[in-house]
């Protein structure tokens, strides 16, 4: 495989010398392209682990407190309570607002790992110096690992010790790492910009994009399956159950609103379990669409950079399938959750470890490329 890739190469560079077009970029262990594959993997394996941790130990307890919460306020009402209710309505933002920081937090991480990816892909086409992409990959990753740990510390920090009065110094911290984000994607797409408005602009062909092993294919076709699978997904749910959970929703409401004022203590319990129902099954379709295409646009992007994971070919084999084979498991898993319960709920985490390890394997691959490709390359020029 390696042979096969340095004749590529080699043929590259010969095409190369005869057209002008640019060399293919390096991977050299400090250059942009590898901090930003490198810091992307590793901001999505954390995002996920933190994902996956969030949902054993918080996800469902806190939806539990949420309910008992609301079966609260709505019980004191009845009573007429008013103090009462104010204080189950506080606790239900106190759980929703810990609840949103965790997922803000897992989904952001996740995002910037994703497009520090796409950034490394596009590359060969910033017109910039090496030195400045990469201090604009740097900045990135700095912006993208100080966002999500200010959201995370919000439900925590709150306005303690904050200059302004409705602004904590967690929320400050990750509006800075956003900025930051935006600023180095801003200069990644000047760059792009440059190179296209360039008078004579130059051909690059990356050594990356050509490959043909059955690793990258495995994880670039089962990566296109995976978010056909999601679009069709979201099509049937929102052509088949979409409208009748919003009707649900406000018929359930309607219902309790009117139980409540008639004092009927048990349609209330009933409107509440329904509308529990209903929050659940909208949660896990929502949750299996956007995990299914998530997996299947991380797949796509890692089959790109399989040539410089530094494994034996049987083992990145193994792992692009222990990627799908997880990558499938969790969202299945997450659907059958409401009929099955804990046991569809292990599952699923265990389809989401799968990933994870699969990745982390990946990743270590990656760390461990010392350059024997370019520098054969580089040797046969």
């Amino acid at each position: 495989m390696r042979l096969e890739y340095a004749a590529m190469v080699f043929s590259k560079s010969t095409d190369n010398k005869e057209t002008g077009e640019m060399q293919p970029s390096t991977f050299a262990p400090l250059s942009a392209r590898r901090l930003l594959v490198l810091g992307g993997i590793g901001l999505i394996l954390v995002g996920m682990l933190f994902g996956d941790i969030f949902a054993v130990f918080v996800l469902h307890q806190n939806a539990a407190r949420v309910g008992a919460s609301l079966a609260a306020a709505a019980h004191a009402a009845l009573a007429g309570d008013h103090a009462a209710v104010l204080a189950s309505f506080q606790d239900v933002g106190s759980f929703l607002e810990n609840r949103g920081t965790k997922v803000d937090t897992h989904v952001h991480m996740i995002d910037f790992g994703y497009l520090a990816l796409m950034l490394a892909i596009l590359q060969p086409w910033i017109a910039f110096e090496e030195k400045a992409k990469r201090g604009l990959a740097w900045l990135f990753l700095a912006g993208g690992t100080l966002l999500p740990v200010g959201v995370f510390l919000i439900h925590y920090v709150g306005l303690a010790y904050s200059p302004l009065q409705t602004i904590g110094w967690a929320s400050i911290f990750a509006d800075l790492g956003g900025l930051l984000v935006i600023l180095a994607t801003l200069g990644f797409l000047l760059g792009l910009m440059n190179h296209f408005r360039s008078h004579a602009p130059s051909h690059v062909k990356d050594g990356l994009l050509p490959d043909r092993s059955t690793e990258s294919r495995l994880l670039l076709g089962g990566g296109m399956v995976l978010v056909l699978a999601g679009f069709l997904h979201g099509a049937y749910y929102a052509g088949v159950d979409l409208y009748r959970h919003e009707a649900l929703d406000t018929s359930i409401l309607t219902n309790m609103a009117k139980a409540a004022a008639a004092n009927d203590v048990g349609t209330v319990d009933r409107s509440l379990e329904a509308y529990g129902q209903l929050q659940g099954d909208k949660a896990v379709n929502i949750a299996a669409h956007a995990h299914i295409i998530e997996y299947g646009l991380l797949a796509m992007m890692l089959a790109l950079f399989q040539p410089y994971v530094r494994l034996r070919e049987s083992w990145k084999l193994r792992w692009a399938y222990v990627l799908i084979l997880g990558s499938v498991l969790l969202p299945v898993c997450v659907l059958m959750e409401l009929k099955f319960g804990l046991v569809a709920g292990g599952l699923a985490d265990f389809g989401g470890l799968l990933v994870i390890v699969a990745l982390f394997a990946m990743w270590i691959g990656i760390l461990r490329y010392t350059g024997e490709l370019d520098s054969q390359a580089g040797d046969v020029r």
